[in-house]
């Protein structure tokens, strides 16, 4: 499994606009994209206008068919001129335990 997070620094007045997008987003991907495995949006605790992309893949190469898509583009093309970011958090291979039950 491949796993992604990021933040974005939303426009405090534009949370609304953002979530819808991300929500949108994450739908569409979801129905879609089989091997888009989790895509969760959540709000900073310290910072309101701080929101994490907690997602999961298949593997490096679904992620990279995930930013080639059309749903990519169009939550870009929404949210661009209301967030700064994506700021890498997280790009990398989810290690399993394979000893847990």
């Amino acid at each position: 499994m491949y796993h992604v997070a990021v933040a974005f620094d939303v426009i405090p007045e534009h949370h609304e606009e953002f979530i819808s997008a991300t929500h949108e987003d994450a739908r569409e991907s979801a129905v879609d994209e089989p091997f888009t495995q989790r895509f969760e949006l959540v709000q900073d605790e310290a910072d309101p206008n701080r929101f994490y992309l907690d997602e999961l893949y298949d593997d490096a190469a679904s992620f990279d068919k995930h930013m080639t898509g059309p749903h990519f583009a169009r939550f870009f093309e929404r949210v661009g001129h209301i967030a700064e970011g994506p700021t890498w958090l997280i790009r990398g291979h989810r290690i399993p335990d394979t000893s847990a039950a």
